[in-house]
């Protein structure tokens, strides 16, 4: 397919979402935009918008299509970037997604990437859902859990984060802390929201801990946070969430089956532009200065 004009154009259109605007970023006439969408759609032999009152919206042809042109963009302007030589200043939009609470694992790094990159952007996308990276959706994720498996996927260790079980001073005036887990009963914990739930300490609170100590459930990181922060229950929290929290107790020693494998995940398309390879560095930088690693 020769058509490069013509998907640089519909791509203005997909990311703008009308032909106008398309059109005065592309610097002509909406009649051209018009006409290189209907070439690009005869090279194709398929439609790639739907044409509405309120302007485009993607076929599924047209999505995988725009997936492809978006990369495109983002390697020549890596490239062009590349060309201007080391002191070339990066910009635009870097995608980072990952799970919210463990947003303060990466947010170090990326506050050094900005200071050093000034021009550039972070979108963060909070979501318990796993961005695709190969659509797009994200540039760089950082996952909990075992290692990803996608074959497009540049996978690298980020270490583990450990979960130890806290409990809040009001709960500790109330209760005491048991010194075994043989005293559990007559305290209270915060156990799994449903059976969904794959954190790592679920077994150990099956085994361990009476049924009538559950004081409550959630799955909610943030619920369980503030309602060990009440003084509810003894909650497992991320030893991150815990650091310079002199209102938090551990209860227990720290577990090697309490804690959870990460990883820092990008495209193999994009994971050498530039943009890409700064952030990471960025990320493990700050990463091994908080785990002394460094």
């Amino acid at each position: 397919m020769d058509k490069w004009t013509e998907l640089r154009t519909a791509y203005q259109v997909a990311k703008l979402g009308t032909v106008s605007a398309a059109a005065e970023a592309e610097g002509v006439h909406r009649a051209t935009i018009n006409r290189h969408i209907d070439i690009l759609e005869a090279e194709l032999g398929a439609r790639v918008f739907i044409r509405h009152a309120r302007g485009y919206a993607l076929t599924d042809v047209g999505a995988d299509l725009l997936r492809v042109a978006g990369k495109t963009e983002e390697l020549v302007n890596d490239l062009a970037g590349r060309a201007r030589g080391p002191n070339g200043q990066l910009s635009g939009e870097v995608k980072v997604t990952t799970l919210a609470p463990l947003a303060p694992l990466v947010m170090t790094g990326i506050a050094d990437f900005h200071r050093q990159f000034p021009a550039s952007v972070v979108t963060f996308i909070a979501t318990d859902n796993l961005a695709r990276l190969e659509h797009g959706e994200a540039h760089v994720a950082l996952r909990a859990g075992s290692r990803p498996k996608h074959p497009d996927y540049v996978v690298q260790s980020f270490g583990r984060l450990r979960f130890g079980l806290y409990a809040h001073d009001t709960y500790v005036a109330r209760y005491g802390l048991p010194e075994r887990v043989e005293q559990l009963s007559g305290h209270y914990l915060i156990g799994p929201g449903d059976a969904n739930d794959r954190v790592p300490f679920r077994r150990w609170i099956e085994e361990k801990v009476p049924d009538e100590s559950i004081a409550f459930r959630s799955s909610n990181p943030s619920v369980i946070r503030t309602a060990v922060d009440s003084g509810l229950a003894m909650g497992f929290l991320g030893e991150h969430e815990a650091l310079g929290r002199p209102d938090l107790h551990q209860v227990f020693p720290f577990r090697k089956d309490w804690a959870v494998a990460l990883w820092l995940v990008t495209h193999v398309d994009l994971h050498r532009t530039k943009k890409v390879q700064a952030l990471l560095a960025c990320i493990k930088d700050a990463n091994q200065l908080r785990t002394g690693s460094k």
